[in-house]
């Protein structure tokens, strides 16, 4: 997962958070992230580069979720209910 710089973050997050304070559901989540690729793209033009850009974003990001809340979550789990 690239990680911006600080001053990169400060230009989304205000956005981002606004975004995520009205998502109620799954179909809200995945229409914004939707949206948001095909916004982008809209305003650079496809390529398969650029539409290959997009989807190895959304595939990296999900492996960044995995590693960094999915996969701590399920770990208290394990000590919580024991291993399967």
């Amino acid at each position: 997962m690239p990680y911006i710089p600080g001053e990169r973050r400060a230009v989304f997050d205000a956005a981002l958070e606004a975004c995520a304070a009205e998502i109620a559901n799954e179909g809200e989540l995945n229409y914004c992230i939707y949206k948001l690729s095909t916004l982008l793209i809209d305003r650079i033009g496809p390529s398969y580069t650029k539409l290959s850009m997009c989807s190895s974003a959304m595939e990296h990001a999900k492996m960044e979720w995995y590693r960094k809340k999915l996969a701590p979550y399920e770990d208290e789990k394990i000590v919580e209910h024991g291993d399967i």
